[in-house]
């Protein structure tokens, strides 16, 4: 196959497609366990246990292969038999309410002096604020970096310690980005707390020294409300174009998610993907998703760098299953994007939005739920559903909160998550897990919100609260799920999904996974997929702990693999010694209460 530049130079920056091919179609049923790892992140028992996820990607960079554990410890190991080289502990305090307990990965950044101090570093943010740099060799910390090793990342962005100063709401959850001397992070923010979050700034620091070189704010005019309205935080993780000098910035929502009378307006550029200079920090184009967020609709998912009809392009997913590719330079869209009348809200304060951005290509999942369409086990179940779905507030994409309750489908989990996309360049296919599930969300007036949280037996209050502070309305959220543990909608409730970019329609779509022995295939999904040259796309990611090899022409599962604990993660391949790897991170996730554990597990041929 001839590979012209402008797709070499984007396989450069789309590291989740492998050209290695040493593990194909014809033998990948043939995989088995090279070796297993166990990190023991859950052996200091607390309630932080119950939170944690194990989401990260392992890194391979000079012969070392490093991972980073829900509570943040760095360990390095060997990538042929997993023996561990060095494990780096942050000292995260246990006794904290982490609200995320997860690290998605890390950075590695390699100094062209041979005789540097601390030549290759590894990066990592923490659940408590914190920006680590690190010795590749040895796992200590590099003196020379910040203080001592480390920069506090709660200065600069009105940090607001809780009252009981046992709360952690400002943290690092995704893996930092590295161009050129400057590593460069986001955060994640308790953003349905209230109205006067943290600030969301985007910020690069020297990786030798540590020093701040730019910041980069999604909301400055948030200053001009009072109280500020914060967050609109890249939580994500970013993407880099380096031979342009550009970092691609997905945001979230301005705080709180689901209510917005004190931050009118589109609340630009919250909820975009944002072109940054990685240089100097200078904005260079913004495009918005989702305008006036009330929905939770961050954008979520790295962007993704393709070549586009000859173009530099970048493709968008979001929760709502858009796919929206805009130029690479500009942000201008290279598909038709339609500004589309949505429904109005009925809540007091409220200005949604009069119109939201649509692609004219296909969406990735269903945008569409009647109460003809609820799914149930039973004749039983599917009535209850029925009844439900009747009594919310139902106008299709778009529908606002309201006091009695509103309907998100898909909801907030996605459409696509963090687990994003990948490219396939030779099938010029989009593949990304997705989901599909019935989000119910509902204001509740201030003077109501103590009654009701006492309320929390009856099925209506299973969910989530929030408080959302600074406003008139707390608010109340959960899944429509019926007594058989089972959604409302029909399966599947997650899927891979191989998106055509070509046409703009899905090629093929897989439910890959269940819920439980009884449903059926179609779990939902928290991780993302990788693919490679030998005709397969890898991804775990389901609610059942199995790890899957689909064809990339058909979405045919080709191999299956029961994994220690659940894989809500994204894997990894690399060739060593000359043999292809193929690794994923195993701990399971807290909050789907699915399997847990502390297993990175490595295949290859025999």
């Amino acid at each position: 196959m001839i590979v012209n530049t402008l797709l070499l130079a984007t396989l450069m920056a789309t590291p989740r497609y492998s050209p290695l091919k040493q593990i194909n179609r014809e033998n990948v049923s043939h995989l088995k366990v090279a070796w297993t790892y166990h990190t023991g992140a859950l052996d200091i028992k607390g309630d932080a246990n119950e939170k944690a996820a194990f989401e990260a990607t392992p890194v391979l960079a000079d012969g070392t292969l490093y991972i980073s554990t829900p509570f943040n410890a760095v360990i390095a190991l060997d990538p042929a038999s997993g023996a561990e080289k060095w494990k780096f502990d942050p000292k995260l305090d246990h006794s904290f309410h982490y609200s995320e307990v997860t690290s998605r990965g890390v950075a590695v950044w390699t100094d062209s002096k041979p005789a540097a101090t601390c030549r290759m570093r590894v990066f990592e943010g923490t659940i408590d604020g914190r920006l680590f740099a690190i010795d590749g060799k040895t796992g200590r910390l590099c003196s020379d970096f910040g203080t001592g090793g480390e920069v506090d990342l709660k200065q600069g962005v009105e940090y607001r310690m809780p009252a009981n100063k046992t709360e952690a709401n400002y943290q690092v959850t995704s893996a930092p980005t590295i161009v050129g001397d400057l590593v460069i992070t986001g955060s994640s923010i308790a953003d349905n707390s209230e109205v006067a979050t943290e600030r969301g700034v985007v910020r690069a620091y020297d990786v030798r020294t540590g020093k701040l070189r730019w910041t980069w704010d999604p909301i400055p005019w948030a200053d001009q409300q009072k109280p500020r309205t914060g967050s609109a935080n890249a939580w994500s993780t970013l993407a880099a174009d380096p031979a342009r000098d550009l970092v691609f910035v997905p945001t979230g929502s301005a705080s709180p998610d689901y209510y917005g009378g004190m931050r009118p307006n589109d609340n630009r550029w919250a909820n975009s993907v944002v072109a940054l200079k990685a240089s100097t920090g200078a904005f260079v184009w913004g495009f918005q998703v989702v305008h006036h967020d009330l929905w939770d609709y961050d954008v979520a998912s790295q962007p993704t760098l393709i070549d586009f009809k000859g173009k530099p392009a970048v493709a968008v997913t979001t929760k709502i299953g858009n796919v929206f590719i805009l130029d690479r330079l500009t942000g201008k869209p290279l598909i038709t994007v339609e500004e589309r009348s949505v429904p109005k809200s009925d809540i007091a304060g409220e200005n949604a939005a009069a119109t939201q951005p649509f692609p004219i290509w296909s969406p990735m999942v269903p945008q569409k739920i009647t109460a003809d369409d609820v799914w149930g086990p039973t004749p039983e179940a599917r009535e209850w559903c029925r009844k439900e779905l009747l009594s919310l507030r139902n106008d299709g994409l778009f529908t606002p909160p309201s006091f009695k309750g509103s309907i998100a489908f898909p909801g907030n989990v996605g459409g696509v998550n963090w687990g994003g996309a990948v490219w396939d360049p030779v099938r010029n296919l989009l593949l990304a897990n997705t989901n599909r599930l019935i989000a119910v969300f509902k204001l509740i007036p201030r003077d109501q919100m103590t009654d009701a949280m006492k309320t929390t037996n009856e099925y209506a209050w299973r969910g989530e609260f929030a408080p959302q502070r600074g406003t008139p309305y707390g608010m109340h959220r959960d899944w429509l799920v019926s007594e058989s543990r089972l959604p409302c909608n029909a399966p599947p409730w997650g899927a891979l999904v191989a998106y055509d970019l070509n046409t703009g329609k899905i090629r093929w779509e897989t439910g890959i996974g269940k819920m439980s022995d009884a449903a059926p295939s179609g779990s939902i999904t928290l991780g993302g997929p990788i693919a490679t040259a030998g005709g397969l796309v890898f991804s775990a990611a389901t609610f059942d702990p199995h790890f899957r090899a689909l064809d990339a022409d058909t979405g045919k599962e080709l191999w299956s693999v029961e994994l220690p604990a659940g894989g809500q993660s994204t894997p990894t391949t690399y060739e060593y010694q000359g043999k292809q790897y193929v690794v994923i991170c195993a701990g399971g996730h807290g909050k789907l209460n699915n399997k847990m554990g502390d297993a990175v597990v490595a295949y290859r041929l025999d």
